[in-house]
């Protein structure tokens, strides 16, 4: 199996909630994301908007390709022309470096 398609092992790499202090200084490093939710709760989103439904669920697709790899699931909310992507760690309660890691690579998918 490639490397692209084999699922991180979580249990392998140990994750832990970050720091207020690490938040921001992720957030800020991270063009259009933002906080939302508080407590364990709490989650990183960012809107993308595209110019018709065909572009909008080719980067929902790329989205899923990605979690999948990382083995690490955002919450999308797909519109016609448009797709919320929603970061969190339910296993920490709070936000980890892989929400910030797997943000990143979403946004690369348009750079």
């Amino acid at each position: 199996m490639s490397t692209m398609l084999k699922k991180k092992d979580w249990s392998l790499l140990p994750r832990r909630a970050l720091t207020g202090p690490e938040i921001v200084t992720r957030l800020a490093a991270a063009p259009g994301w933002k906080l939302t939710g508080d407590g364990a709760d709490v989650a990183i989103e960012k809107t993308y908007t595209f110019g018709n439904y065909y572009e909008t669920i080719s980067f929902v697709n790329a989205v899923a390709f990605i979690a999948n790899a990382e083995d690490h699931h955002p919450d999308l909310s797909v519109h016609y022309n448009r797709c919320v992507v929603r970061f969190n760690t339910h296993d920490v309660k709070g936000l980890s470096e892989t929400d910030f890691e797997c943000a990143s690579q979403v946004d690369a998918l348009l750079a």
